[in-house]
Parts: C-alpha cells; sequence; structure tokens
C-alpha cells in the first residue's frame, strides 16, 4: 500500500462525524472537494508541475459534474475533519476496509497491489523466488513488510516506496516491493535506471487489490452521478490517457 493510500485508509476512520454534501448541495456552491496529499508524486502535489493523477482525475470529474475542483491538501489524519472533502482517489474497494473507513466507493475501475521491483537483470522472475539471499526494501508498517518478514526473507524498511526505489538503483537491495503506479513513475523520471516489475500471484489476495474512487457519506444522486460521470471517463479513454502521462497502464479490475 502506497502511503496514500494507507493515509488514507487511516484518516478515513475519523469520517464518521463529517456532513457530506449532497449532489444538488455541491452543483448549488459549484465546487467538489476532493483530499489529497501534497507531496506524494504520482499521485497528487501541490506544486501542480505535473499535478498528479488524482487531481487530473478530480478535475476531470468535477467538469462531468458541471463544478469546479477544490483541492484539500491533507497530510496528517486530523486534518480530515476540518477540510470537509467530498472525496478521495485510489481508494481500495474492498468491503471490510469500506466497512472500517465508512466511504461509499464507486464500482471498483482498475486493479494493482503490490509488485516487486527488481533490476533488469535480475535473475528473480517471482515472489517465490525470494530467499534469504535476498533483501527485499519494504515500506514501514506494510502489508508487504510483514508477509515479506514472515518467509524469513531479509528487509530493509524504507520511509517511502521512492526510498526504496532508489536503493534499489543504487544497489543497496535486490528488490522493492512497492506499488506499480510508483514503479512506472520512477521508469518515467528515472530512464537510465529503470525496473522491471514482477507482479504477486492472485494467490496472494493481500497484495492484490481494486480500486475506486471513495465518496463521504453521498447521497444517492451524488453517488450515482459519480458512477455515470466515471463510467464515460473511463469509455472515452480519458482515464487511461491520466494516468499514462504518468506512466502507468491500468489492468481491468478482478
Amino acid at each position: 500500500m502506497t502511503r496514500l493510500l494507507a493515509l488514507l485508509v487511516a484518516m478515513a476512520g475519523l469520517i464518521g462525524a463529517a456532513e457530506a454534501r449532497s449532489l444538488d448541495a455541491i452543483r448549488s456552491l459549484g465546487q467538489i472537494g476532493l483530499c489529497a496529499h501534497p507531496n506524494s508524486l504520482p499521485f497528487a502535489s501541490k506544486a501542480g508541475d505535473p499535478p498528479g493523477f488524482q487531481v487530473e482525475m478530480g478535475q476531470a470529474l468535477a467538469r462531468e459534474l458541471g463544478v469546479s475542483l477544490r483541492l484539500d491538501w491533507i497530510i496528517t489524519m486530523y486534518q480530515l475533519r476540518a477540510a470537509g472533502c467530498d472525496i478521495v482517489m485510489d481508494v481500495i474497494a474492498d468491503p471490510e476496509a469500506v466497512g472500517e473507513t465508512r466511504l461509499k466507493t464507486t464500482r471498483p475501475y482498475y486493479h494493482t497491489g503490490v509488485a516487486l521491483a527488481v533490476p533488469a537483470a535480475s535473475p528473480l522472475t517471482s515472489f517465490a523466488g525470494l530467499d534469504r539471499t535476498t533483501k527485499v526494501g519494504v515500506q514501514v508498517g506494510s502489508v508487504a513488510a510483514m508477509l515479506i518478514s514472515q518467509r524469513r526473507v531479509p528487509t530493509s524498511t524504507f520511509g517511502f516506496e521512492i526510498d526504496s526505489l532508489d536503493a534499489l538503483a543504487n544497489h543497496e537491495i535486490d528488490a522493492a516491493a512497492v506499488t506499480p503506479a510508483n514503479a512506472a513513475y520512477y521508469n518515467q523520471t528515472h530512464p537510465d535506471k529503470a525496473v522491471r516489475l514482477i507482479a504477486a500471484s492472485d494467490a496472494e489476495p493481500n497484495l492484490n487489490w481494486n480500486v475506486a474512487i471513495g465518496m463521504v457519506r453521498p447521497d444517492d444522486a451524488l453517488r450515482e452521478a459519480m458512477e455515470a460521470a466515471l463510467a464515460r471517463l473511463r469509455a472515452d479513454g480519458t482515464v487511461a490517457r491520466i494516468y499514462g502521462r504518468y506512466g502507468v497502464v491500468l489492468q481491468a479490475p478482478k
């Protein structure tokens, strides 16, 4: 799980007391609020160059609803209550996770998870190939860190996935457990250090998930409008183009 996904899952536990706006209220105000991390490319960036695919998706959805996008920048979980946003992007579309976050979600629109990033010449071809001779970079507190350690594979812990990818490029580790989006953007921005991705097997459900748009207590009209807007953006290729600008090729939900 990326730092942004982990942040949103944690933050959303505080959503219960928040009052979300209805579709009519959003249209009356002329804006919809998106919560995003200000420094988490390729997901989002307050600097705005590039803005991140979450911001671009928010802008596209806002246009479909006939309103503007308001960005609510959040760094810590305690800021969510004051932010009052309406949507969050790239939410794990899992019944248990949704139950904990109290978010309502659209239908999933892509599939992702945790993959192993390895140098192009690495002999590794699967997670099963990890052993006591392979050191893997993992994000602190992540599910991947726990699962890989349980296999008695040596790990090196990092605060952010980009740090583990840099360590991989510097030959400090043999592989890095990261999300495909972070690896794809790393390859786009570091073509001389491009990594090869090894997807987790479907037999590893904790390392695979579908992704949807999260809505903070939407009314039925907002939920239906978001579903319809997302369907149109997928059908005309907008979603694929937005993610593609960051090197990300979306996989169909499973």
